[in-house]
């Protein structure tokens, strides 16, 4: 796994096999980005289901201002601390390691530009997420939401958003969606 663009292009990542979680291929990735290249640069970020940190840490490579990592699983916060310290980034990062209702709740008083939703795939994450975003006022007016499921039918947001575009990459969904 790999930085596909930007500063870090190239460079890589650990944790591609960390138990629990499948990052998003390269090839998908690339494609997620150039969906959403204009509204990175300078962005406030939010990598709420993140793994390894790999959709968070591209932001950051393709100009993002600041990049908050949460993941529930300890093991994931270990190997984004690393990724982050390899890559020599940490001043665009802040790392939470808690339930993502938790995290959610905590970060109330920011305003996300992306926001990055790739759960476990057994789960309704996706819908309740969504929901606390609202609820929270968490997504700026002209900020966006990047779903990604096995499952279309999990992707429901409502009726405050939007869907901006998607595509299908083989057995995954990429829908990303924005403000009414």
């Amino acid at each position: 796994m790999k930085i596909v663009s930007g500063s870090l292009k190239g460079r890589q990542l650990e944790g591609y096999l960390l138990k629990g979680t499948r990052p998003t291929m390269d090839r998908v990735k690339e494609s997620l980005f150039a969906m959403i290249q204009d509204y990175i640069v300078d962005s406030i970020c939010l990598d709420l289901f993140a793994g390894s940190g790999n959709l968070g840490i591209e932001a950051i490579s393709q100009g993002a201002r600041k990049v908050y990592f949460n993941d529930n699983d300890y093991k994931a916060k270990i190997i984004i601390d690393k990724n982050i310290d390899n890559l020599d980034i940490k001043s665009y990062c802040n790392i939470l390691n808690m339930d993502y209702t938790k995290a959610l709740e905590s970060l109330k008083n920011i305003k996300f530009n992306l926001i990055f939703l790739d759960p476990p795939y057994a789960t309704n994450y996706i819908e309740k997420s969504i929901e606390l975003i609202e609820k929270y006022d968490l997504l700026s007016d002209d900020g966006l939401i990047v779903c990604e499921s096995n499952d279309y039918n999990k992707i429901i947001y409502g009726e405050t958003y939007l869907k901006f575009k998607e595509k299908k990459y083989g057995d995954k969904w990429v829908v990303i969606l924005r403000k009414i």
